[in-house]
């Protein structure tokens, strides 16, 4: 069967296309940069199709390198992004820089406020991403994770709650995101007592097989070197396969206080 040389020429000229690489993320305000290698028959570069959002991209990318230009699709920070590069089949190009599309902590809190019944409610602006919130209650002199709430990610002012577990006398709350940085970014930290959670004791003072609380309550045992043997929230702890030693013991807003495994 004889092909039309227009057909023919046609088919010659289609690229061998391997596969796609595809990046999600979010615009932070920075553009994209790809190590193109030749293609496998040593003519022309592996690259043949770049997309912003299933636009084809304008980018000069007949090189060995090249920028993805993202501030040509009318993109907001916080926008979504999708982005394609197409290549010939025995190459692969190298995004360079993948986590300019991850998200990056940027909230700033406008007003944050626990009512009467125990709801933390914070409302947050300038976001560029979706990380989560984590919930932080200050306890026996440190910062322990209580919770967390997905964030919108987008800017613009988003509403958040969450209900907080008290402990008696006063606490103190915030929350905070952590990015790919490694950074944690706080809100500031905001007070609040509830009047009707009362003291928590326990007994017995030389436990052998449990320890009981009376009431439910956040608690860590530690053992003589400050490794946590046990942790949790309950109103009783099983201690009868802890050996006989001297241990320290963390409950509702008490802290260090001490007891011998029987």
């Amino acid at each position: 069967m004889r092909i039309a040389p227009l057909l023919l020429a046609a088919l010659v000229s289609l690229p061998s296309m391997a596969g796609v690489i595809v990046l999600e993320g979010r615009y932070q305000g920075k553009n994209l940069f790809v190590q193109n290698p030749f293609s496998e028959a040593g003519v022309g570069f592996c690259v043949f199709e770049v997309t912003v959002n299933d636009q084809i991209a304008t980018d000069e990318i007949n090189s060995s390198a090249f920028e993805i230009d993202l501030g040509n699709y009318n993109l907001k920070p916080g926008d979504a992004v999708i982005v394609k590069v197409k290549h010939k089949d025995g190459c692969t190009p190298l995004i360079l820089n993948p986590e300019v599309l991850k998200p990056k902590s940027t909230f700033d809190i406008v007003a944050q406020s626990i009512s009467p019944e125990g709801t933390y409610k914070w409302t947050s602006t300038n976001e560029t991403g979706e990380l989560p919130y984590f919930v932080e209650q200050k306890r026996w002199n440190k910062w322990v994770k209580v919770g967390e709430v997905m964030g919108v990610g987008t800017p613009g002012e988003h509403g958040y709650e969450f209900k907080v577990t008290p402990h008696s006398g006063e606490n103190t709350f915030r929350v905070k995101q952590v990015d790919l940085t490694k950074r944690s970014r706080y809100s500031e930290a905001i007070k609040y007592t509830d009047a009707s959670v009362a003291l928590v004791t326990w007994s017995p003072p030389k436990p052998k097989d449990e320890i009981l609380f009376s009431a439910n309550t956040l608690y860590e045992i530690y053992d003589q070197y400050g490794n946590i043997v046990k942790r949790g929230y309950a109103n009783k702890i099983d201690i009868s396969t802890l050996k006989k030693d001297l241990y320290y013991l963390n409950y509702d807003n008490k802290m260090g206080e001490t007891f011998l495994k029987r």
